[in-house]
């Protein structure tokens, strides 16, 4: 069986008993940094054969863990933090999984999008969540101008480098919106910052941005 195991955004103390359970009974554990899983691992005392599985090398290990899986093995998936195959690898695995006939359960957990969402002060009813735009300018704005004029509360994750030019262009394309930007969700130095786009660029300008962000935008 092929577990879907989410894991802690931040803080470790996070991390469900049925993930615990599940990655002491699995045979393998894949993940997409094994360095970063393997330093989760270890805290909570587990010890497990790892195979990475990223963008880069889906096409190149796909087939081992298949193996795995058609021989009975448990075999337990997990991304750097959070849900995998939320803007993470693991949806070629799940499809090629279940293409095969074999058995996938998740197992929930933490999630940046929602914990942003919830506490941004937005609309909760009904939103979209668009994960990391494109990385050049032409086609991040082609990209934004599709949910212009959506109702939904929209949801983006962005990395430090591009925050800044993701936000200018917003502000463009979707005008001064009231937003949120969520940073360092669960750990010592969380911080959900509150304002219209214009004023979440002029502070943004103003600080050192480590850490991936996660960006809430009222609808229209």
């Amino acid at each position: 069986m092929l577990y879907l195991v989410a894991t802690p955004i931040g803080n470790l103390g996070d991390i469900s008993l049925r993930a615990l359970e599940t990655l002491r009974a699995a045979d393998l554990v894949v993940s997409e940094d094994t360095r970063k899983t393997g330093m989760m691992l270890k805290h909570f005392e587990i010890s497990k054969p790892q195979l990475s599985f990223f963008e880069g090398n889906e096409g190149k290990h796909l087939p081992k863990v298949m193996v795995a899986l058609e021989e009975g093995k448990q075999v337990a998936l997990v991304s750097n933090a959070g849900t995998p195959g939320v803007s993470d690898p693991g949806f070629t695995l799940v499809r090629a999984a279940l293409d095969a006939g074999i058995e996938v359960s998740a197992i929930p957990g933490p999630t940046a999008l929602v914990m942003a969402l919830v506490l941004s002060g937005l609309p909760v009813h009904s939103f979209t969540f668009r994960g990391f735009p494109p990385r050049k300018p032409g086609p991040r704005k082609r990209f934004m101008e599709l949910d212009k004029d959506s109702p939904h509360t929209l949801i983006f994750y962005e990395s430090p480098h591009r925050l800044l030019a993701f936000l200018k262009d917003a502000l463009e394309v979707f005008g001064d919106r009231p937003a949120a930007l969520a940073n360092d969700l669960t750990k010592k130095f969380e911080a959900v910052i509150r304002a219209n786009l214009s004023e979440l660029i002029k502070q943004v300008s103003e600080e050192k941005l480590l850490g991936e962000y996660t960006i809430v935008i009222k609808g229209k």
